[in-house]
């Protein structure tokens, strides 16, 4: 995000604020640049610069400092085009182009993890240390990173293993998201009835200083303490680590987002005020021009009557401008908030159960209060809602980029410091890396949302007649068409003009949606078919292993059997006495035992170690037993068999 923010403040800087300072009206040439009469002693106050009025409500920050000329120095440069380009067309085309592209490179990687759901714990022990490391610092960082993958792969294996009363769950679950939907519900309402009042506070003289800051601390009360009670009572869904990360996730994300959604709403209740104000004053000021014109028709005179003062001219709300000075405050507020909670939640906490230890009568660093955990989803989410109001707030407010990027770049090192100095591990472990591109989707969510108020303004509401690069058009996207007709040659201004069309725009869009869907049931099936022939894959390898099992366990059996049989074979084919058929059984079978050594080298007679013309007597006079567990019967025909007849055996091939 901070990569991303730079680039938008060298597009915003570069493009739009250096060429209105270097080749624009200097401040105090016209209205719109200077400070009213009204409002110059108090000007410079601290208490004034901080609401950002006075000198600072007049200056490139905003979006009413910026003149309304088609083009400004002797480059003749189009700043209107510049503005609507850069504030529309840039900021949200090259947002969207990294965000998506993130998403993708995301994607790409988690399909790249191979088999996980097999000898997840060998996988683990036997190749996660990597061997090139010669850093001792680095040597333990990667030690304590096997210790979390560990830990991760036993919550994942216990949670697959844990039984549960099904009915008792859902109903819990069901309990848990109708309480925190009526929170979502009332911090909602909260938050328009806030803005309601700070509109009829704005008409107040003498308002106190909770008075003008009354939405933006309520906002950030309510973003401090509503997310911890959604923990709290997602404690009885029992979801999984990960599972329930996602849903506390989704529902802080959809407090973030009601309460921004209702502050907009709001505030266009009031922009819709200010336009009938800025109405009344606009055929003031016309009546006024048209008032010196018929005195000095009337007089027949050639004397104009004398100019009037930049300060002293009557002029409009400028609600661009408004807009935009919310968006400011929320920002800024929300960042006092974050550094407070740091200094106050955590480092006083930790301050406390490290000295305090002690001397308490029990430990406070394993008991209550302990040391802060430091929630990275939870900080994440943060900059995803804080990327949102500069999403929205930086077409009012060009300035707010620089704001944000000044933000980021102190955040992360005061929150460095915190978490080296006061945090301790989240107790939940779960693997963030899978939910990379959950983190993605909800900023690719909040960027949509973030174009729509943009995209109303422009379409929908007039510009302010006195203020901004658009005074004087009836809708901001004109500038557009009148540069079109004005700067390119006819037949370029007529095809542009026919892709301009709504309802050619809106056929784009339409099959640009259905390109998306295709794609998307595209990659699915292709998804699909690679987890089908993974598993496929794995099904072979199990019987490769099965038949090579069965056939190792039968060779020995079947070899016993062929001893068995020889001897018994032979003695029915030769009446001789007794000692005289033993002899001579055992002479034969000593050669067939040599000769099936010779040939079959996985036979269990081994001659190793014993003289060549030695009989081994012991096969002859005592049998071998049935080995155990391996039972004959039931095993199938498939083991080795020596090339040729047995001695004495006609059949012994065939058998």
């Amino acid at each position: 995000m901070y990569g991303v923010n730079l680039v938008l403040f060298g597009l915003i800087f570069g493009l739009v604020i250096i060429p209105e300072i270097l080749m624009g009206a200097p401040y105090g040439s016209i209205p719109r640049k200077i400070v009213p009469r009204a409002e110059q002693k108090t000007a410079m106050d601290f208490s004034v610069l901080w609401d950002f009025e006075g000198y600072i409500k007049y200056s490139a920050l905003f979006y009413g400092y910026y003149n309304n000329q088609r083009t400004i120095g002797w480059l003749r440069y189009r700043l209107p085009m510049a503005y609507f380009m850069v504030g529309v067309v840039g900021v949200y085309g090259y947002s969207l182009m990294v965000v998506i592209r993130s998403m993708a490179r995301n994607a790409h990687e988690d399909t790249g993890d191979g088999d996980d759901g097999n000898f997840i714990f060998s996988w683990k022990m036997f190749t996660s240390w990597d061997y090139l490391i010669g850093n001792p610092e680095t040597a333990d960082n990667k030690f304590a990173s096997i210790t979390t993958s560990f830990k991760e792969s036993i919550v994942d294996e216990q949670e697959s293993n844990k039984e549960e009363n099904i009915h008792l769950r859902r109903f819990l679950r069901v309990l848990a998201n109708v309480l925190i939907t009526c929170c979502l519900c009332g911090s909602g309402y909260l938050i328009y009835f806030v803005v309601k009042r700070s509109q009829t506070f704005s008409k107040m003289q003498n308002i106190g200083w909770y008075e003008r800051n009354e939405v933006e601390i309520v906002m950030s009360l309510l973003g401090m303490f509503c997310p911890p009670l959604f923990e709290t009572i997602a404690a009885l869904e029992d979801y999984h680590p990960r599972i329930g990360l996602k849903w506390q996730l989704g529902r802080i994300f959809a407090l973030f987002l009601g309460n921004l959604y209702t502050f907009l709403l709001a505030l266009m209740d009031d922009v819709k005020e200010k336009l009938v104000e800025e109405g009344v004053i606009r055929n003031t000021t016309h009546w006024t021009i048209l008032m010196y014109h018929n005195s000095s028709a009337g007089n027949r005179s050639t004397v104009t009557p004398p100019p009037m003062h930049p300060a002293d001219v009557p002029r409009g709300p400028c609600w661009e401008t408004q807009v935009g000075i919310e968006f400011v405050r929320l920002t800024v507020s929300d960042i006092l908030v974050t550094f407070v909670t740091i200094l106050v939640g955590d480092f006083l906490r930790a301050c406390f159960v490290r000295f305090a230890n002690y001397c308490w009568c029990w430990d406070l660093e394993a008991g209550f209060p302990s040391y802060a955990e430091f929630d990275i989803s939870g900080n994440v989410l943060g900059l995803v809602f804080n990327q949102g109001m500069i999403w929205m707030g930086s077409f009012y407010a060009p300035g707010l980029v620089g704001i944000n990027v000044l933000r980021l770049l102190t955040s992360m090192y005061f929150q460095s410091w915190a978490v080296m100095s006061s945090n301790v591990p989240h107790e939940r472990v779960f693997k963030a890396s899978k939910s990379n591109n959950f983190y993605m989707g909800l900023l690719l969510l909040i960027l949509f949302l973030s174009v729509l108020p943009v995209a109303y303004t422009n379409m929908s509401l007039p510009p302010s007649f006195d203020c901004g690069p658009f005074s004087g058009k009836r809708k901001m996207y004109d500038v557009i068409q009148e540069t079109i007709t004005l700067d390119f040659p006819p037949l370029v201004a007529k095809i542009l003009g026919y892709l301009t069309n709504p309802g050619l725009i809106m056929t784009a869009i339409l099959l640009m949606v259905l390109a998306i869907y295709y794609l998307n049931a595209v990659a699915a099936a292709y998804q699909q078919a690679n987890g089908d022939l993974k598993r496929k894959m794995i099904m072979q390898r199990e019987d490769a292993k099965n038949k090579n099992n069965n056939k190792a366990s039968t060779n020995p059996a079947l070899q016993d059997l062929e001893d068995l049989l020889v001897p018994c074979a032979k003695s029915l084919e030769d009446p001789k006495p007794r000692e005289d058929k033993t002899e001579s059984t055992s002479n034969k079978a000593s050669g067939a035992a040599q000769a099936s050594t010779t040939d079959n080298s996985h036979s269990n007679i081994s001659t190793r170690g014993a003289k060549p013309t030695t009989p081994p007597h012991l096969i002859v006079t005592r049998p071998p037993t049935p080995r155990t567990g391996v039972p004959l019967s039931n095993q199938p025909r498939q083991g080795f068999y020596p090339r040729g007849p047995h001695p004495g055996m006609g059949m012994g091939k065939n058998l």
